[in-house]
């Protein structure tokens, strides 16, 4: 057995894809320690700063000292405490929906969800680049996968078309892609869901937070809010907590409870983390949310104009996932390691999770980024990039 597993190992590393953790000492702020050296972290997901906001840091410690460490449960059994009937209310109210299913994390939701609404029978169309839990829970459900290209809202049409009187159809799709920055084509998919008598699920982990007047997501951005059928969203990203959420009306909040696997089988959330996120919610509606969400995308603006200026293939989104396209996955580890001896820690992606030939440094501003932090990032980036042929 140890043997197998060894050359599973070789194999991976033979092909350059062998991956380990890096430690990083304190909290998720714009700069970070990591092995004693200070760098500058341009791939953290906590886009807002509120991963070490104190509000959010208050309310963590006082709900573990008036509700203990542990829900000690799963919620069908006696895991529901008030604080999770609390922000699944607070949830439904922000993304404008009947009703809210709090879960443990984005993969969790994912898989249970898509698992919980479909079967065999139905059809699930995704999105060719849809996060890998959005895939992994339509091989769960055992109903047929479709993935259609990228945002090719036409290609999807004729899909929906050639499936039309299957039992259920179920279009997913990232709001926001978190390889490559860029939003889906909300409105389209909601009219075709409508012509096809579809049901539409939006992953906005990326934008919830981030997008929109009141920081709802993709949907509120393009004016959709009320005809996506299901918004799942997370709590560990721009509203520096964790778990995750689905938001829907009463009755399919009914069927997630008793079908989602992943719901009904998992000890619930502790009382901590569900403070923290009910004070995240709260503080992305005030003014100071709104200075955040405005601080966050004019830096993504700002980052990567003076990326693609410097010469760098950066894509066409707009939010604060900034991709800079190497290629090759070897090119790409390499600028990764550069880049932390000049100060600067971001991740290189390649396969599996983007095709061969698509690697690329995945950077995320934060709002607590300066203009001088992402001036000297692009000034070191640039010079690493030259060396290596990139720019």
């Amino acid at each position: 057995m140890s043997r197998s597993i060894q050359d599973e190992l070789n194999q991976i590393i033979c092909q350059g894809l062998y991956r380990t953790t890096r430690t990083i000492s304190g909290c998720q702020s714009k700069w970070v320690e990591m092995d004693g050296r200070k760098l500058l972290l341009l791939c953290s997901n906590n886009y807002l700063g509120l991963a070490d906001h104190p509000t959010l840091i208050k309310a963590s410690i006082k709900a573990a000292e008036q509700f203990g460490t542990s829900s000690g449960a799963s919620r069908l059994v006696s895991g529901t405490m008030e604080l999770h009937e609390q922000l699944e209310q607070e949830v439904a109210r922000f993304k404008q929906t009947e009703a809210a299913l709090v879960f443990n994390s984005g993969y969790a939701a994912n898989t249970g969800i898509i698992a919980a609404l479909a079967s065999r029978g139905d059809v699930i169309f995704s999105d060719r680049i849809n996060h890998a839990s959005i895939v992994d829970g339509a091989l769960l459900s055992g109903a047929r996968l479709v993935r259609y290209p990228h945002n090719d809202v036409v290609a999807l049409a004729n899909l929906l078309e050639k499936h039309r009187g299957s039992k259920r159809c179920l279009v997913v799709t990232d709001g926001v892609f978190s390889m490559d920055g860029d939003i889906a084509p909300l409105k389209e998919l909601v009219a075709l869901k409508n012509t096809y008598d579809a049901m539409l699920m939006v992953d906005d982990a990326h934008g919830s937070g981030v997008l929109g007047a009141n920081g709802r997501g993709s949907a509120e951005l393009l004016g959709v809010m009320g005809g996506v059928d299901i918004h799942m969203g997370t709590f560990g990203k721009a509203l520096g907590s964790f778990g995750a959420y689905a938001a829907v009306s009463g009755e399919l909040r009914e069927l997630l409870v008793n079908r989602a696997r992943s719901f009904i089988f998992s000890t619930s959330l502790p009382p901590a983390v569900l403070a923290a996120s009910l004070a995240a919610l709260e503080l992305v509606s005030t003014a100071e949310g709104n200075e955040l969400r405005h601080r966050l995308l004019s830096n993504a603006l700002r980052f990567r104009d003076m990326l693609a200026a410097a010469g760098f293939s950066v894509g066409n989104g707009f939010t604060q996932i900034v991709p800079i396209m190497c290629g090759a996955a070897d090119v790409t580890m390499r600028f990764s390691e550069l880049l932390l001896d000049e100060g600067i820690y971001v991740q290189g992606i390649r396969p599996p999770t983007v095709p061969a030939g698509a690697c690329r440094l995945r950077c995320t501003v934060m709002a607590t980024h300066s203009d001088e932090d992402l001036a000297w990032a692009v000034e070191r980036i640039a010079t690493v990039g030259r060396r290596l042929g990139v720019a």
